[in-house]
């Protein structure tokens, strides 16, 4: 997935006032893919173009033991939620970027060939969607949609900087799921993919600095209602 793994930072932002803003959110979704592609570009990890693999994607991530296996996804979780919860003096806020970078592997899960590990060896998992066009890309959408919309529900501010996110998010993922497809690997790739990643990220703090959450919204208004 592309855009759908920012559906459980979006979810996250909004469940609670004590979650880290949303660019620190932004960025624990796709922790695990920033680490991959610079290990790509390192050449500690590897992947490969094979025209044809799958049905939308023509990516071989056949070596990512360190970012795509559950247990190289828990480090990153346990690492970038300890040092969320440092920096905001907050294990509430530690816990919640840890699991949003959790997610990652479990929303890669639906959508990938079997390449994924759970520790970094065979068995190599995935439930294969992305050779399901007609299922992935309104999963994806949907599940993208759904959580902007709890988003926008629990929080209150101006509408503008949400509304361009969105734009951008939509505009990458029809790059993704159109645009023209490398018949080869160039770190032109990976490169590409960073950059999109940081003008996202810069997007979303500038919405998590515009929003702040409805006075009795979120998981910890709902405690206290009760």
């Amino acid at each position: 997935m592309y855009i759908g793994h920012f559906a459980p930072a979006l979810a996250a932002a909004a469940a609670s006032p004590r979650a880290p803003r949303l660019g620190t959110l932004f960025v624990a979704a796709q922790l695990v893919d920033l680490a991959f592609f610079a290990f790509v570009l390192s050449g500690i990890e590897r992947m490969r173009v094979v025209p044809g693999i799958t049905a939308m994607n023509p990516m071989d991530l056949h070596h990512m033991p360190y970012t795509h296996s559950l247990a190289g996804t828990a480090v990153w979780a346990a690492g970038f939620g300890l040092a969320v919860g440092f920096a905001l003096r907050s294990r509430m806020a530690g816990g919640i970027a840890a699991v949003v970078v959790l997610s990652h592997w479990f929303v890669d899960l639906l959508v990938h060939r079997p390449d994924l590990t759970l520790a970094g060896a065979p068995p190599k998992l995935g439930l294969g969607l992305w050779d399901q066009p007609m299922v992935a890309i309104p999963l994806e959408l949907a599940l993208t949609a759904l959580a902007f919309w709890f988003f926008l529900r629990r929080t209150r501010g101006p509408i503008v900087p949400a509304l361009v996110l969105v734009a951008a998010l939509l505009t990458f993922q029809a790059i993704n799921w159109f645009g023209p497809q490398p018949r080869a690997y160039s770190p032109a790739l990976p490169l590409s993919a960073l950059l999109s990643y940081l003008i996202l990220f810069a997007l979303a703090a500038w919405v998590g600095r515009s929003r702040r959450h409805r006075r009795g919204a979120g998981l910890a208004g709902a405690r206290r209602a009760r």
